[in-house]
């Protein structure tokens, strides 16, 4: 299964022939975990119904987890860890039944890795309205229907609202950490202005205070992708047969948007002006080698996730705005109690290092000041995912703050 590791968590690297051989079968309609699959490692929490900032009520919300290492009595050694707008809770453990990928950050949690689940308590949810668990798109409604498109438009201060319903019902008042990068660092941020007496110690990575014009235009492009592709049908496409389904749209903002989530650098030095094949791309039906790089992974992508969710998910980002009806950015990072770590990555053109910087500088209590730890890296944005030594090193620091 080694093939199903996540793109973002490796390097990238030509599309072998045996790669493209594991995604000849066609797309099945939607990549969403539904009941009745394998649960895998996941446990789920009911928790009731659920009004969203926009006044839309779900009248019951669950959220699927997988957790690590043993909650203390005392119930104060919890970590949370908030995973990316793709992600999901599989931080740790191997492919298989009921997970597509092998878990994202598994060389920084476990026993004696930077966090130590022989000495936290680690939990990572699927983020409400997400694909793999919790209550989404693809989940049935009380009608016995997909939500689909009926599902309703979420922010991320809804999704943290959620988050903190399932911290209550297991009991934990205070989370000792919570960590989360790029679209989870929009939740970890939001988490300790939203609850500061709930988080002692907060890790910021690669997560901007707020979404810009800039990124929500570059999103907007993608839902539009999605939603003019014929086999989305208004939403509606669930009860497609493989290969009918939304695939083409899906993959093509999953490709827009890997465009983001690398680098230049790294781009040019892995695939140069290289061919996939002896066939020239120069006028005769060849393909140069990073067109089947970013084709591959589109199309695998759409195997393991929903277009639905995908839309609702990046809405969600474009809401992000940690100022909002809190007097601006830097009234509401002063809200912040938490001991933090914030960093960014030199090369990511996602969400550049001045966002970072600008958070380190509100926040009262950071680990380095006023500005933010900046790795630097080749691998661009996605770089906080695939650089675990670095990253590592900077959330044991702050675990031992």
């Amino acid at each position: 299964m080694d093939w199903q590791t996540s793109e973002d968590t490796v390097p990238s690297a030509p599309v072998t022939e045996a790669d493209a051989r594991l995604l000849l079968g066609r797309p099945p309609a939607t990549g969403a975990w539904r009941d009745g699959d394998p649960v895998g490692d996941r446990t789920f929490a009911g928790l009731g119904s659920f009004r969203t900032e926009g006044g839309r009520e779900l009248p019951f919300v669950r959220l699927a987890y997988e957790s690590w290492g043993e909650l203390n009595e005392a119930r104060d050694n919890g970590i949370l860890i908030l995973h990316a707008l793709t992600g999901d809770s599989h931080v740790r453990g191997p492919a298989g039944r009921g997970h597509p990928t092998a878990g994202w950050w598994q060389d920084l949690v476990g026993p004696g890795l930077a966090i130590d689940t022989d000495r936290w308590f680690v939990l990572a949810p699927n983020m409400l309205g997400g694909c793999q668990g919790s209550t989404g798109p693809a989940s049935i409604g009380p009608d016995g229907y997909e939500w689909a498109r009926r599902f309703p438009y979420l922010t991320i201060r809804d999704q943290v609202a959620a988050q903190a319903l399932l911290s209550d019902a297991l009991g934990i008042d205070r989370w000792a950490a919570v960590v989360g990068g790029s679209m989870g660092g929009m939740h970890a941020l939001e988490w300790a202005a939203t609850y500061p007496d709930r988080v002692q110690r907060l890790a910021v990575l690669s997560a901007p205070p707020f979404n810009t014009a800039d990124q929500i235009a570059l999103n907007s492009v993608q839902l539009e992708a999605i939603q003019i592709d014929p086999g989305f049908s208004g939403g509606e496409y669930y009860d497609a047969g493989d290969g009918n389904g939304p695939h083409r749209g899906l993959a093509l903002a999953r490709r827009m948007a890997l465009l983001n989530y690398r680098s230049p650098t790294e781009l040019n030095q892995r695939f140069q002006r290289s061919w996939q094949s002896t066939v020239s791309p120069l006028g005769h039906d060849g393909r140069f080698a990073v067109e089947s790089y970013l084709d591959f992974h589109g199309n695998k992508f759409t195997r393991r996730f929903d277009a639905n969710s995908y839309i609702r998910l990046v809405e969600a980002m474009d809401s992000h705005d940690v100022g909002r009806d809190r007097g601006g950015i830097e009234d509401a990072l002063g809200r912040v109690r938490a001991t933090t770590l914030v960093l960014g990555i030199d090369t990511d053109r996602l969400f550049p290092v001045e966002g970072q910087h600008r958070i380190a500088r509100g926040i009262p209590n950071t680990l380095d000041g006023n500005e933010a730890v900046v790795l630097q890296s080749d691998f661009g944005h996605d770089g906080f995912l695939i650089e675990t030594q670095l990253v590592g090193h900077h959330l044991q620091r702050l675990l031992d703050a």
